[in-house]
């Protein structure tokens, strides 16, 4: 019986412990940016003869 009383601790512990975390990324803007992922899928394939020309005389 004394380890579920641990658990429960534990776990609320932990939760707590991670809303403090996102709480925390909200606050200091980790998730501001809402445009950039749904266009960074469109751009990331897309290579230019110039950025060929760079890779090959690395």
């Amino acid at each position: 019986m004394t380890i579920l009383i641990v658990l429960v601790i534990t776990s609320l512990t932990l939760s707590v412990g991670f809303l403090i975390a996102f709480l925390w990324a909200v606050k200091s803007g980790q998730f501001d940016d809402t445009y950039t992922p749904s266009v960074r899928i469109l751009l990331d394939g897309k290579r230019t003869e110039n950025n060929r020309n760079n890779k090959s005389k690395n």
